[in-house]
């Protein structure tokens, strides 16, 4: 077969036993439900059209076992990811592959949607009664009075029945083919192979939104032999989810839609870009001093600006040729606390935007500078507001500390707005990233549409890294 790898070349390294065999438990229905939808992609030649959708759960694992495009989606929302896939790209054959705990808890909703759009879409669920790979916990399909590790007395009236997923979609007018199968014996396999096949042809004919929910054993939380499981799975889940078709509605094939537009020039008019060569001032990446990546925290109270210094660092380091990203944190004590946004700057590419330990820290009050100052890697750059900070607190030893007045600087230019391009002018100063022009052509792209603004920003900058320089004088 070529879809079902036969060389599991991901597996521990593709390693002894390892190599031919899956990460999935003795007795765990997984298996068979990959073989099954593999031999569905093959025989019906749609291997290089099709992109599994695996979220958080036991089949976090399916591009190991697939060789077939793969996503990989958070926790439920594999029926999202799914839906950008198919309206991007209308030939691809797109599974969402999940468990119960993630369709039926946290992506009910997102099931429910995708299932009420109707997109020729299709879905397999695999219904083992448990959270299989956190550890057994209760599941919304989890048996009335089954002993989980949340329910170590047995599923009562009090945590609410199970869900039954395949009837539920079949009610939703978008669905047009769902059907429950099982795998504890020989007839019921084949069965399920069908089913699998035949979702599959619902979306090749492109007639819309298909549904196989998939009974399966999981004897390691059972506490069952694989026999015993497959027992349990005919004597006491059937009786709780009867198998069978639930709806085969006969409906026209969906009218071909216009996928999106990839181009450059189109897309740059959407968001107000430019395909326009940008000029670049640095000679390099600046890795003398942090090696070839770097993390940058703004953090300040709502309306700092801290997000749109970050916004202007990561733009001026896309211009200069380098990978970056920017995650804004808006919690619920913005006004008066504390908001972040974090900046990572890399040579080549940004492994993981997010900066719990900066390199360098911008703070504008002293709640930002008190809860991010002591994580800052030692040897860092921190400059924080001394006009809303007049006292440097203790325990920041470790970091080279600059305080620069920048509320002050801002007002007295007459407009405390521009504090944020103050904060960037020093930050520019003390670690010296990148050339002064990389920053003000930034600013200048950020300012296209309001050019009168543009004066007053430059000599903020000017100014907040003219206020390093006597930092240094002084203390020279």
């Amino acid at each position: 077969m070529t879809v079902f790898y036969e060389r599991f070349e991901r597996h521990d390294h593709a390693t002894g036993l390892k190599a031919h065999s899956t990460h999935y438990c003795p007795g765990c229905g997984h298996g068979l439900v990959h073989k099954y939808l593999a031999e569905a992609v093959e025989q019906l030649g749609v291997q290089d059209r099709t992109v599994a959708v695996s979220p958080v759960g036991c089949a976090v694992f399916l591009h190991y076992y697939l060789d077939v495009g793969n996503t990989q989606a958070a926790h439920g929302r594999a029926p999202a990811v799914a839906i950008g896939h198919k309206l991007a790209n209308p030939d691809a054959i797109v599974v969402s592959y999940q468990g119960d705990g993630d369709l039926a808890s946290i992506g009910l909703a997102e099931i429910v949607q995708a299932a009420q759009l109707g997109l020729p879409l299709t879905v397999v669920f695999v219904n083992n009664a448990i959270y299989g790979m956190t550890g057994g916990q209760m599941a919304p399909t989890t048996l009335p009075g089954q002993k989980t590790a949340t329910s170590p007395h047995g599923r009562d009236r009090t945590m609410g029945a199970p869900l039954r997923m395949a009837e539920m979609i079949a009610g939703i007018d978008g669905a047009v083919y769902v059907e429950r199968v099982a795998l504890y014996d020989a007839k019921q396999r084949v069965k399920a192979q069908k089913a699998i096949r035949r979702a599959l042809e619902t979306q090749v004919a492109g007639r819309g939104f298909a549904f196989v929910e998939v009974l399966s054993e999981c004897p390691l939380h059972l506490g069952l032999t694989p026999q015993q499981a497959e027992a349990w799975v005919r004597e006491s889940m059937t009786p709780v989810f009867p198998l069978g078709l639930k709806k085969d509605a006969k409906v026209e094939a969906w009218p071909a839609w216009r996928p999106p537009s990839f181009d450059p020039q189109r897309l740059a008019s959407v968001v107000g870009a430019s395909t326009e060569a940008v000029p670049r001032f640095a000679s390099g990446f600046p890795r003398t001093a942090f090696g070839p990546d770097v993390g940058i925290k703004f953090a300040g109270a709502g309306g700092d600006g801290a997000q749109t210094a970050g916004l202007l660092v990561a733009r001026a380091a896309i211009n200069e040729g380098f990978d970056a990203t920017h995650i804004p944190s808006y919690g619920p004590e913005s006004r008066g606390g504390t908001s972040y946004a974090d900046v990572r700057l890399a040579e080549t590419e940004v492994r993981s935007p997010a900066v719990p330990s900066p390199h360098l820290l911008v703070a504008f009050n002293a709640p930002s500078l008190a809860r991010f100052g002591p994580a800052v890697l030692p040897g860092g750059v921190i400059v924080y507001d001394s006009s809303l900070v007049p006292e440097r607190p203790p325990g920041l030893e470790h970091a080279r500390i600059v305080p620069v007045p920048c509320s002050r600087i801002a007002h007295d230019l007459g407009r405390t707005a521009v504090k944020n391009v103050v904060a960037l002018g020093a930050l520019q100063a003390a670690a010296s990233l990148f050339p002064d022009q990389s920053w003000l052509t930034a600013v200048r792209q950020a300012l296209a549409d309001k050019p009168a603004l543009l004066p007053i920003n430059e000599q903020a900058f000017a100014a907040g890294a003219e206020a390093i320089r006597r930092v240094e004088e002084v203390v020279a």
